[in-house]
C-alpha cells in the first residue's frame, strides 16, 4: 500500500469533503499494520494542515490552471509531495518517486505530479519568498483567524500563531488514587522514557517525546492518561470536597470527568452530561480504565428541563463549546473547517448553557466555566456579560503562577509553560 496515497486520502476528506482530520484518520489507519507506517502517514497529514496555506499558496503558483473539484486526491497528493521536499526528512527523489507512485488510480496525473514537484525543486527558494509576501501564507491561517487573534491580542497574536502551527508535546496525568507522580516518574524512568515535573499542576508530567499510550507504563491498568496540563487544571480549580454532588455539562470525552473523580473518590455523586451519545461512550470507556465510576446522560445541556428533575448541584464543571482556537496546535484542521459566522453562534450557544446551568447550582455552589479558547467573546466577554445579568452571581478570583488574570477569569495563551490555549473563570451563588 502506498503510503502518500493513504496520506492523500485522508488529506482530502478534510480539504475536499470537510470531515474532521482526527475522523478521516481513523477510517484510514487501521488498515495499515506496522505502526511506523501509521506514523508516517499521520505526520504528513498533521504536516500538510499545519502548513495548508503556505503548501496551497505555492501550489497555486506551480499549477497552469486549478484542479478539477472531482480531483481533490490529486491535489491533496500535490501538497504531500511538497510538504515532504519542504518539511521532511525524505530523500527528494524517494519523496518525488514515491508520490508519483501513488497515481496509479489516475495515469494521466503521473505527468502533471513528477512535473509539478520537479519545478518545485528548481523554484523553491522563489517560491518560498513569494510565500512572505502573502499573509495567509506566511502565517499559515486564513485571514478572519489572523484578524480576530490580533483583534483580542494585538500583542500576543504573533506568539500565539506561532505557537498554532508547533506540535504540541504529549502531557501526562498521573492517577493520584494509584500512586504518587514521582513514583510514576521513577518507573517512566526505569524504563528509559523522559519525562519531568511542571509546576502548576501536581498531577502532571511532561514527556520530552511523544510516544504512543501502549508504550506507557499502567497506562492498561489506569495508572497514567494523556491530558494537556492547561486541561488538567480543572479538577483543582473545581475544588470538590466529600458527599458533593458535582455535574460536568460537556463532558465528553470524559479526562475531566476521571480528573475529578481522581481528586475526590467520596462523592455523593457525579453526573457526566454530553449532547453526543457516541462520544460519552468514551467516558465510559475512558472511566471503566481508570477503574472509577461515574452516572453519565446523552442529553442537551442548555435544556435541563428535559433530564434534570429538579435536582441541583454542589459543583458544576462547564466545559463549553467553543471555536477551539486554543488548540489547533492540537487539532489543525481547525483551521480549514471553522468559518467566522461560527464564532456568534458558538457565543450564543456558551450563553444558553451557561444559563441553565447556573439554575442547576445549589446555594453556596461553585460554577467553572472553561474553554479551549483564546477568543474574548468566548471566555472574558462571555463572563462580563453573565455577571451583567445575574447579580446572584459572584465572581471568585483565581489566583495562579499561570496564565493571566483578566476583568473576568484566567486566560492561558497557547504555548504558556507547554499548555494548551485555556480560559477558566469560577462563579459562586450565595447561600
Amino acid at each position: 500500500m502506498n503510503l502518500r496515497g493513504c496520506a492523500a486520502q485522508v488529506l482530502s476528506r478534510v480539504i475536499s469533503d470537510g470531515q474532521s482530520l482526527t475522523a478521516a484518520l481513523d477510517s484510514v489507519l487501521p488498515k495499515l499494520k506496522e505502526n511506523q507506517d501509521k506514523a508516517f502517514v499521520q505526520a504528513l497529514c498533521y504536516g500538510v494542515i499545519r502548513h495548508y496555506f503556505a503548501l496551497d499558496f505555492i501550489l497555486g503558483r506551480l499549477l497552469s490552471k486549478p484542479l478539477k473539484q472531482k480531483d481533490g486526491d490529486i491535489k491533496a497528493l500535490l501538497l504531500v509531495g511538497l510538504y515532504q521536499l519542504q518539511h521532511m526528512r525524505v530523500k527528494s527523489h524517494a519523496a518525488v518517486s514515491e508520490t508519483v507512485a501513488a497515481t496509479k488510480h489516475k495515469p494521466w496525473a503521473r505527468s502533471l505530479v513528477n512535473a509539478i514537484l520537479r519545478q518545485y525543486q528548481r523554484d523553491a527558494d522563489a517560491l518560498q519568498q513569494a510565500c512572505a509576501g502573502d499573509q495567509q501564507a506566511r502565517l499559515n491561517h486564513p485571514d478572519w483567524i489572523i484578524r480576530q487573534l490580533e483583534q483580542c491580542w494585538p500583542e500576543q497574536a504573533g506568539e500565539i500563531l506561532a505557537a498554532n502551527d508547533q506540535a504540541p508535546p504529549m502531557a501526562l496525568r498521573v492517577n493520584l488514587l494509584q500512586g504518587s507522580r514521582g513514583d510514576y516518574l521513577d518507573l517512566l524512568t526505569e524504563q528509559g522514557i523522559a519525562a519531568h515535573t511542571v509546576a502548576c499542576c501536581d498531577s502532571a508530567l511532561l514527556l520530552d517525546q511523544a510516544l504512543g499510550v501502549e508504550s506507557l507504563p499502567g497506562f492498561g491498568e489506569g495508572r497514567v492518561s494523556v491530558q494537556d496540563i492547561a486541561a488538567q487544571l480543572a479538577a483543582k480549580l473545581l475544588d470538590v470536597h466529600p458527599d458533593q454532588r458535582v455535574l460536568d455539562l460537556c463532558a465528553a470525552p470524559g479526562g475531566k470527568t476521571a480528573a475529578i473523580l481522581e481528586r475526590q473518590p467520596a462523592l455523593q455523586s457525579l453526573l457526566a452530561v454530553d449532547v453526543d451519545e457516541q462520544r460519552l461512550n468514551r467516558v465510559t470507556d475512558n472511566l471503566r480504565r481508570l477503574k472509577l465510576q461515574a452516572d453519565t446522560l446523552a442529553a442537551d445541556a442548555g435544556q435541563p428541563e428535559t433530564w434534570a428533575e429538579g435536582r441541583q448541584f454542589d459543583r458544576i464543571l462547564l466545559d463549553a463549546p467553543c471555536s477551539g482556537f486554543g488548540v489547533i496546535r492540537r487539532h489543525p484542521d481547525i483551521k480549514l473547517l471553522r468559518r467566522e459566522s461560527d464564532i456568534a453562534a458558538l457565543q450564543a450557544l456558551q450563553a444558553r448553557i451557561l444559563e441553565a446551568a447556573w439554575q442547576l447550582l445549589a446555594p453556596g455552589g461553585v460554577l467553572l466555566y472553561a474553554t479551549c479558547s483564546v477568543l474574548k467573546q468566548e471566555n472574558e466577554l462571555q463572563i462580563e456579560g453573565f455577571l451583567n445579568r445575574h447579580a446572584d452571581a459572584e465572581e471568585i478570583s483565581i489566583h495562579a503562577a499561570w496564565g493571566m488574570a483578566r476583568p473576568h477569569g484566567r486566560q492561558i495563551l497557547t504555548g504558556n509553560l507547554h499548555m494548551d490555549g485555556f480560559y477558566y473563570a469560577k462563579l459562586s451563588k450565595p447561600v
